[in-house]
This record gives structure tokens, C-alpha cells and sequence, in this order.
């Protein structure tokens, strides 16, 4: 079977990024973003170390957001003016709650502070909820993660919750983690349109 051309897969695109399916010749990319100690500082499980970690568990549960629904998924993050991959977006059903929508993403230290995580998250709220009939949108980070915090907000996002996370998803750590989920209700944003 032929793999698809990245220009046949375009989800969305905003003034900067296009936002694409992942196809299997972004393992490499992938690899360079999970194995960043920088990048996976607040993630679970922490950075990845091989190639096969993509090949085989990674890109494969990447992938099969594309088989099980139809607008969900995990999307390439591409600077349109240089074609540079960026990272990842995702849009999909949140873990505990499948009636809320969850946006995240995971971009290279090299996008930071430049506006790339907000706008790509924006779009993606834009279509959860025009496109997709979305009732909420959420995200979740580790409390001590602020700059992902300072997106979430900057997308019209609030704090709805703290959790403490499981200790198994971050090993290395003598306690565990806190969490924070930020969302956003269709209500809310209706308001914020208005304005």
C-alpha cells in the first residue's frame, strides 16, 4: 500500500501552521520530539529511548485515532512558510469523560514563545466546536507546567479542577505529581464571540 502524501491529509490550517495527519515517515520526527528531555519534562513516563518506541508503540496509537473516528486525532504541526514540522496537536475524546473534548500538544523547544500552541489550539477549538458540535473543551497539565498553564488560559480557558496524579506515570519522582484540567464550555464561548 502506498503511504499517503502529507498534502492529501491536511486537517486544518491556521495563518502559520498546517495541521496534517501523521503518516508513518514522521517516526523520525517523533523521535526527535519524545526523546527531548526538555520537551517530555512534565509528561508521563518521561523522554523515549529508542526508535522502536515510536515505530511500535507511538506512531501505531497515533495512527489508530484515524481508524476509530473520523475528525479526531493527532495532527503534524507544519510552519507553512518553511514546511518545518513542529511537533503534534491532538483533538480527541478526553479518558474520563468521552461527552468532553480534549485539545493538547507537544511542539519543539525551538516553536516555544512563539505563538504556535496558542493558535493551533485556537483552531482546534474553533472546529471542536463549528464543526464537530463539541459541548466542552478540555486539557490537562501538571500544575507546576506553566507555560503550558498560560496557553490554556489564552485560549479562554479556566481552571476546573486540581487532581493529584498517579505516581506510576512519573517514576522518577519521590511523590506524585499535581494535575490541573482547564476547560472551556461551548456556553463560554459563544460569550466570548459576542463581546
Amino acid at each position: 500500500m502506498r503511504p499517503l502524501s502529507p498534502d492529501s491529509v491536511v486537517y486544518l490550517e491556521t495563518r502559520r501552521l498546517t495541521l496534517r495527519r501523521l503518516i508513518q515517515q514522521d517516526a523520525e520526527h517523533l523521535f526527535q520530539l519524545d526523546s527531548d528531555p526538555d520537551v517530555m519534562r512534565y509528561l508521563p513516563g518521561g523522554p523515549v529511548q529508542s526508535m522502536d518506541e515510536i515505530t511500535q508503540q507511538v506512531l501505531p496509537r497515533y495512527l489508530g485515532y484515524y481508524e476509530r473516528y473520523e475528525h479526531y486525532g493527532f495532527f503534524a504541526a507544519i510552519e507553512r512558510s518553511a514546511g518545518e514540522f513542529l511537533g503534534w496537536f491532538h483533538l480527541r475524546p478526553y479518558r474520563d469523560a468521552p461527552a468532553e473534548t480534549e485539545i493538547g500538544n507537544r511542539l519543539k523547544p525551538s516553536a516555544w514563545g512563539k505563538g504556535y500552541a496558542t493558535e493551533g489550539s485556537r483552531a482546534l477549538i474553533r472546529k471542536a466546536f463549528e464543526a464537530l458540535d463539541a459541548s466542552k473543551i478540555v486539557a490537562d497539565t501538571l500544575a507546576e507546567n506553566v507555560r503550558s498553564r498560560r496557553v490554556m488560559e489564552a485560549v479562554g480557558m479556566h481552571l476546573e479542577e486540581e487532581f493529584v496524579c498517579d505516581l506510576g506515570e512519573f517514576p522518577d519522582r519521590a511523590e506524585p505529581p499535581r494535575g490541573v484540567k482547564y476547560a472551556l464550555t461551548r456556553e463560554e464561548w459563544d460569550a466570548a464571540l459576542s463581546l
